[in-house]
């Protein structure tokens, strides 16, 4: 009995640290190659068809490499982007290494600055996975595909489960384990 605490609450830190650092911001290079960000060669061959194939997290990083003499990056509207607008980015980038924060949910939408490139396929959307809330307590949430569906009732008399809420890899799930083992 001795050891065995000990060695459960290292095994628990350990999986703590893995739990958590699997969270952390990622830095990841817009088209995964320096040099991406140009006007595509084919119309299959876009920087969206990249993206579409990539999930971003908030808190991750995206960043462009590119000849800050030949072209920038604006970050626009979603009304800009589809017609390849200029004249109102809300941010504008031309340091040649642009590193961007990506702090919320949702779409991103990015064109190019040079004259002409947006028009000729330079531009990306980023969708950004909404973060998943844990926890026990609050209501549900709702999103647009579940709105109309409403969730099954539990059956009258359905047991109550203790470990509800609870995720593997969460720090209390594990501290109950290490516990249920040191009492054992």
């Amino acid at each position: 009995m001795g050891i065995i605490v000990p060695v459960l609450t290292l095994v628990f830190l350990l999986f703590t640290k893995v739990s958590y650092g699997a969270s952390n911001p990622r830095v990841i290079l817009v088209g995964g190659s320096v040099g991406s960000w140009k006007v595509p060669d084919s119309p299959n061959n876009t920087l969206n068809h990249w993206a579409e194939n990539n999930r971003f997290k908030v808190g991750d990083f995206i960043v462009w490499k590119y000849d800050m003499k030949v072209d920038s990056v604006l970050q626009v509207t979603k009304e800009d982007y589809e017609s390849c607008n200029t004249a109102n980015p809300l941010k504008q980038y031309n340091d040649g290494d642009t590193k961007v924060e990506l702090d919320k949910s949702g779409p991103y939408f990015f064109i190019s600055g040079a004259p002409g490139n947006c028009a000729k396929g330079e531009k990306i959307t980023l969708v950004v996975l909404a973060e998943r809330k844990s926890g026990g307590g609050g209501a549900p949430q709702v999103s647009p595909d579940t709105a109309q569906t409403p969730s099954p009732a539990p059956a009258p008399g359905a047991a109550h489960n203790a470990a509800a809420g609870l995720k593997v890899g969460s720090g209390w799930f594990l501290t109950a384990v290490v516990i249920g083992l040191a009492m054992a």
